[in-house]
């Protein structure tokens, strides 16, 4: 069990067991951490994916409470989960874009002017080392957008962005509860414009499959 996953059961159980009730502020991160006998950090990330789920409510300034766990609030979160996790048009949804998104990569490596590739770089540079994940999946809209529109065919880019704003909660969802995944996509994003830079289609195309697989197997093994 990985060791978020491992937060996530010892909250649970502090709820099943009737130690956290609906309502209850959860214990200080420290205390609650050194009780679990797990890292502070995997505590953190337990948190919010527990809160994206309708079972943490996180009050800035104020601490971390149990929700009211009433049926519709959980339900409202479970039905986001299942349409992520069941559905599989999402997985055909990645299938697509794994298929399309190296050949426009590719294109833009042989065609796209300097200050094309200079702008999707500004992305890169712009980000950050360490942004949230609100911010993480922005910038990997507009990275995935940008490369689009920089093959110069309008039907293309416009293909591309409809399927890529479909994928949005599948992206938000991996960077909360998989560990890592923010410094992974920043490093695949600049080995991408790095490629472009050097203007090398096929590497370029090949940074590009193993990107976007990536959340596809990631998905695979989710559901």
């Amino acid at each position: 069990m990985a060791v978020t996953d491992e937060a996530i059961a010892g909250i649970k159980d502090m709820i099943v067991s009737g130690q956290l009730g609906p309502g209850d502020r959860l214990p200080p991160e420290k205390e609650l951490s050194e009780r679990l006998g797990l890292s502070r950090s995997s505590l953190r990330e337990a948190v919010k994916a527990l809160a994206v789920i309708r079972v943490l409510d996180v009050r800035r300034g104020d601490g971390t409470y149990v929700t009211s766990l009433e049926p519709r609030l959980l339900l409202e979160a479970m039905s986001f989960v299942v349409d992520l996790h069941q559905d599989d048009s999402i997985l055909e949804i990645f299938a697509v874009r794994r298929m399309l998104e190296p050949g426009a990569t590719a294109l833009v490596a042989r065609e796209g002017s300097d200050e094309q590739i200079a702008r999707i770089a500004e992305l890169v540079d712009e980000l950050g080392s360490d942004p949230g994940i609100e911010d993480l999946v922005a910038h990997d809209i507009a990275f995935h957008n940008r490369i689009a529109g920089a093959t110069g065919n309008a039907y293309l880019a416009s293909l591309l962005e409809s399927l890529s704003s479909r994928t949005v909660r599948a992206r938000v969802w991996r960077g909360i509860t998989e560990g890592g995944s923010v410094a992974r996509t920043i490093g695949e994003h600049r080995a991408i414009v790095d490629a472009l830079r050097r203007r090398d289609p096929e590497l370029a195309a090949a940074l590009m499959v193993a990107h976007v697989a990536g959340v596809e197997e990631w998905l695979r093994r989710a559901r």
